[in-house]
């Protein structure tokens, strides 16, 4: 029989987003904080993505992954919370309880509340369906980085890497740092998925061309990758590229197999738990946070996540159950989601007063509108370009004014 453990709060995910819940909950004055985590060591992506660019909106300090991963475990751990590593959640056994099976055994936690902290991951290349020969040496920016900066294995000596978002760059510095060679960066998009500066900074440890509406068609090769075949979007014509390296980068799916399997309520863009702006699901004290949200945002931003969600259970752990909302932010055209997707009943905002949104479309100087039973409640041109590949941000002050009777807010460019 299952050991039965019964905290105040149970976290799922030991990245940014649930080791700073974890903290601020026990600053918060909740006594029972426990995190649960399936790698051998918390701290999520950033454990091995040695490079910098980490804790800039959280720590207000500029660190390498593997360093900001371990001052998060250390923060949460100095704050009173619990961690408990190589632990796999295995399903529910009711509202806010989880089974997990962990080092020291089966474990039933019965928790107050819940916050599911689990993040995303890049589709690899079996899920994009790209065709042909099935040899060694493709690798999502993932995979890269745990065998380079964790297994300290080689990885070949020229790469195609297929997208351009900001993860894709980031792939590059760990090529480089494993001594391989970048021939070629593909991007579906007429312009790279990142802000300019970091475009022009990154051309200069690319090596190779960035290939603009284009994208891998085949890979070829027997034991090893041997080369990839490339098509141009707009003209048809296709080419081969050699290499003994392809990482897959990008194209970011929610981890949300737990929240799907507990009837949570899932957002049909971004296919993460619909939230409202307190980030709490439709399921009564299971909250959600992070890039299990808006897959994907850079590390800060998740880990201020968790800073919100960490206020938001402790009004439920104080007040208990609370009305649902019944407005609804819509993705309108060019965008796939928007995050939170839900106006709370008190209407408080979401994290850091932004809403996040994904766009196919790119525009500058984009004039954002909000549209609610076919009036216009707000609308703001901001300074910074809408972009394919890269979150949006809206000042929640766009649909501050939307009837919460009203029905559905859709959220578009004008």
């Amino acid at each position: 029989m299952a050991e039965t453990l019964r905290p105040d709060v149970l976290i799922v995910g030991g990245g940014p987003a649930g080791l700073t819940a974890a903290r601020s909950l026990r600053r918060l004055g909740v006594a029972g904080v426990l995190v649960l985590d399936r790698e051998e060591e918390a701290g999520g992506i950033p454990r091995h993505s040695d490079h910098l660019g980490y804790g800039i909106r959280d720590l207000r300090s500029v660190m390498k992954g593997p360093a900001y991963a371990r001052r998060l475990v250390d923060r949460a751990q100095q704050a009173g919370a619990e961690i408990i590593t190589s632990a796999t959640v295995t399903g529910w056994a009711g509202e806010r309880s989880l089974l997990a099976t962990t080092p020291s055994g089966r474990i039933r936690f019965d928790a107050g509340a819940v916050i599911l902290a689990t993040g995303a991951r890049e589709r690899p290349r079996a899920a994009r369906m790209v065709p042909g020969d099935r040899p060694l040496g493709v690798f999502t920016t993932g995979q890269l980085q745990q065998e380079v900066h964790l297994r300290h294995a080689e990885v070949g000596s020229r790469a195609v890497i297929v997208g351009s978002e900001l993860v894709s760059w980031s792939a590059v510095l760990t090529l480089r740092h494993a001594g391989c060679s970048v021939a070629l960066m593909t991007t579906e998009f007429e312009c790279p998925e990142v802000y300019a500066p970091v475009a022009f900074a990154g051309r200069a440890l690319l090596g190779g061309p960035l290939a603009r509406a284009t994208k891998v068609v085949r890979i070829i090769g027997r034991n090893r990758v041997e080369a990839v075949e490339i098509e141009h979007l707009v003209t048809g014509q296709r080419r081969m590229v050699a290499c003994d390296t392809v990482v897959f980068t990008g194209d970011w799916v929610p981890d949300h197999e737990l929240a799907r399997s507990a009837g949570i309520d899932l957002d049909p863009g971004h296919r993460g738990p619909l939230v409202d702006t307190d980030l709490a699901t439709s399921v009564g004290g299971v909250f959600a946070a992070g890039n299990l949200l808006h897959p994907v945002d850079t590390a800060d931003v998740a880990a201020l996540d968790g800073r919100h969600v960490a206020a938001s259970v402790v009004r439920w752990l104080g007040d208990g159950p609370a009305s649902r909302s019944a407005v609804r932010l819509v993705a309108g055209d060019p965008f796939d989601w928007v995050a939170p997707g839900l106006i709370g009943d008190h209407m408080v905002g979401p994290p850091r007063d932004r809403l996040l949104l994904w766009s196919h479309q790119a525009q500058s100087f984009p004039t954002v509108v909000a549209r609610q039973g076919g009036a216009i409640i707000g609308r703001r041109t901001l300074p910074w370009p809408v972009s394919p590949g890269r979150v949006f941000r809206v000042p929640w002050s766009l649909v501050r004014r939307a009837d919460p009777l009203g029905g559905d807010v859709t959220i578009g460019l004008n």
